[in-house]
């Protein structure tokens, strides 16, 4: 157990980390983060930061040995990284955790080993292999690259095997690892979080439904209305998921689920997740609180909900509502200190609790 008053190393400035030392500070934990972006929204909070690159050995190995426990906020923090950090201090989720969520092939292999539900796929090394790759899949699918996607980049959707669509697809992806997956038709998309502490007891989030506009998570409702046995089975795969991997910290596990019921797996986050962030307001422990619990190996807490709620992305201009949702009744603004607005860009959210219809027509068209 990681003693309060100690100082927690998280690798990554954004706003996951931000929200992973506001959750910290009422258990009595410091945090230090590493990022090589100055005046990040984590370093804001932090206690203290280090602002270097991942690639900058000897001040990954200084920060390592001035903090106590080392977690991470996105996955897409270079295996360099890690490597020298965890080679001085305890990582939680530990490198196994990374290394197979960080990259597309390796996760599905790894669903597939464990036997969960994927779309069909298939690895593309090179342009060739894309044409092979599309004649066995067949249209629509998507390419998408091996690792260092989110929020939509790194992919695109194919709906055509004409040499010029597949030739402009390999040069939009921009990647020469990549996978084929077969297109979807899904009748909703859910996630659920679930944490896991040192001595393997796990807690697991009610699933929540998540809407995505031009890739990136728009809006997400929890509790998802639906069947109890789609519940129950995607519970089942994420408590699946977090044993296998031997995981520590929380997690998230994205799913598709089509029309008949069946439901299959979209990714693994080994992280907090953008998904989670209702669980601030509408459950009696969030999913930051749980995260350091698990780390830190305090024991992890009963999972209440105690009401429905909305969580909506505050994406690019979005930030511009801010200040008049800030004076809405009920409206919970969480701003994240980022200074440059741009497309595309997570600039906040806002979660309600038992939102009305008005303002789930309002925020949810």
């Amino acid at each position: 157990m990681t003693p309060t008053g100690r100082t927690i190393g998280i690798l990554g400035g954004g706003q996951l980390g931000r929200m992973l030392a506001l959750a910290a500070a009422p258990l009595g934990y410091r945090c230090h983060i590493f990022s090589p972006e100055s005046n990040s929204p984590a370093s804001e909070i932090g206690n203290l930061s280090t602002v270097a690159e991942y690639t900058d050995e000897k001040a990954l190995e200084k920060f390592a040995k001035d903090v106590d426990i080392i977690t991470y906020e996105f996955e897409n923090v270079p295996v360099c990284a890690t490597e020298v950090v965890s080679s001085i201090t305890a990582l939680h989720p530990s490198q196994k955790s990374l290394l197979i969520c960080r990259n597309r092939v390796k996760e599905k292999t790894f669903a597939q080993e464990n036997k969960i539900s994927v779309a069909p796929w298939l690895s593309v090394i090179n342009r060739n292999a894309l044409t092979d790759a599309v004649k066995k899949i067949g249209t629509p699918c998507i390419l998408k690259s091996s690792e260092l996607g989110y929020d939509g980049k790194g992919q695109t959707i194919i709906t055509s095997d004409k040499k010029n669509d597949l030739d402009n697809a390999w040069l939009t992806v921009g990647a020469n690892d990549c996978i084929l997956e077969q297109k979807i038709s899904f009748k909703k998309e859910i996630s659920v979080i679930i944490a896991r502490d040192l001595l393997g007891n796990m807690k697991s989030y009610t699933p929540c439904e998540n809407i995505h506009k031009n890739g990136i998570l728009d809006h997400t409702i929890a509790p998802i209305l639906t069947k109890s046995l789609e519940i129950n089975t995607a519970k089942n795969i994420a408590t699946t998921i977090a044993k296998a991997l031997d995981h520590v910290g929380v997690l998230c596990v994205e799913l598709f689920v089509e029309s008949n019921g069946n439901i299959l797996l979209n990714e693994i986050a080994p992280r907090v997740h953008n998904s989670g962030h209702w669980t601030i307001e509408a459950c009696g422990t969030s999913q930051f609180t749980q995260h350091i619990r698990a780390i830190t190996g305090l024991p992890l807490q009963e999972i209440y909900q105690h009401s429905s709620a909305l969580m909506k992305n505050l994406i690019g201009e979005d930030i511009s509502i801010a200040s008049d949702l800030i004076k809405t009744k009920n409206a919970h603004v969480h701003l994240y200190g980022k200074k440059k607005t741009m497309p595309g860009r997570k600039m906040g959210h806002v979660t309600w609790l038992n939102p009305t219809n008005d303002i789930l027509k309002l925020y949810t068209s």
